[in-house]
């Protein structure tokens, strides 16, 4: 299940923003023409229209289709029925694999998403042109950020059972990237182990971030008996960065800790993780005297909670 990452407060403290939130999704509906049947004056409501631009030149999957876009199966069949009887999309069945569906734009359907992209283009401009040169640059600065922003809020956060697939592609990968960045490479059985019985509760537990179904970093702890939890596998894909992600990650093991009623977080790291060495001293881990013996750690911090 997901990780209760807000507290009483601040969910209280969310109460004034909440509002212009609701504020800016209303004038933003209205000025992309949300609101009605035919978007950009094309005889599609913004669901089907925005369906051809996934489905895209190559096609998909309807899987793919439904994680991409955060829609239940119920709804991307009617709306694949729906372009299916306009005649723009084929749906038939993999040939390598009959469960997987496969979308295909038929030839009218490709000239109808290359209708879409010219009209949304001229949309674009239609926001851009009444507005001064600065303003154009400060509106396409402001775009970006707020879209870092709800990229960053789609984020989930759960339990996961590092067994699980997505749990071991993440551990892979943090492993061949440690191999890389490190100067001597990466060997895990080297190090000091967190094998997945001890990331399983109640011995541990290990946190999977996935973005639009997909993993997309991980975190894990193990409870010791002395009220000292050990923070292991602390890892974000390179393309969920700059979401903010490692921060969330840290926080909610944190929790996660408390709740298992730890009174001290321990962590080892490697002097070249230069980003993850900073979040830890900007949340308030010190730097101690070497507690293990992990042939890749440099530095070994502690925090209190």
């Amino acid at each position: 299940m997901n990780m209760p990452l807000t507290s009483q407060t601040s969910q209280t403290s969310l109460t004034p923003l909440v509002e212009q939130v609701r504020s800016f999704n209303r004038t933003m509906t209205e000025r992309v023409g949300a609101l009605n049947d035919h978007f950009l004056g094309k005889n599609h409501p913004l669901g089907e229209a925005r369906l051809l631009w996934e489905i895209g030149i190559d096609g998909a999957s309807v899987r793919d289709l439904r994680r991409r876009l955060e829609l239940d199966s119920a709804y991307v069949s009617r709306l694949l029925r729906s372009l299916e009887k306009q005649g723009l999309v084929e749906v038939k069945a993999s040939a390598h694999d009959g469960r997987v569906r496969l979308v295909r734009l038929t030839k009218a359907g490709l000239r109808e998403r290359a209708e879409l992209d010219r009209r949304a283009d001229t949309f674009a401009r239609s926001l851009l042109e009444p507005l001064s040169e600065s303003q154009r640059v400060k509106l396409g600065a402001a775009m970006a950020e707020v879209e870092r922003l709800l990229i960053a809020s789609m984020v989930q956060i759960a339990v996961a059972d590092p067994t699980s697939q997505d749990a071991r592609w993440c551990i892979e990968h943090y492993f061949a990237e440690l191999n890389q960045r490190f100067p001597t490479g990466f060997d895990p059985t080297r190090g000091i182990q967190a094998h997945p019985h001890e990331l399983t509760p109640p011995a541990g537990l290990l946190l999977v971030a996935h973005l639009r179904e997909e993993p997309v970093g991980c975190g894990g702890l193990k409870f010791h008996e002395n009220g000292i939890g050990e923070l292991k596998r602390m890892w974000v894909a390179p393309r969920a960065r700059g979401l903010g992600l490692g921060q969330r990650l840290l926080l909610a093991l944190e929790q996660a800790a408390r709740d298992a009623g730890m009174t001290m977080l321990h962590l080892e790291t490697n002097g070249s993780l230069t980003v993850a060495i900073a979040m830890y001293r900007h949340n308030g881990y010190q730097e101690v005297e070497a507690f293990n013996d992990e042939p890749y750690a440099h530095h070994w911090f502690e925090k209190r909670l």
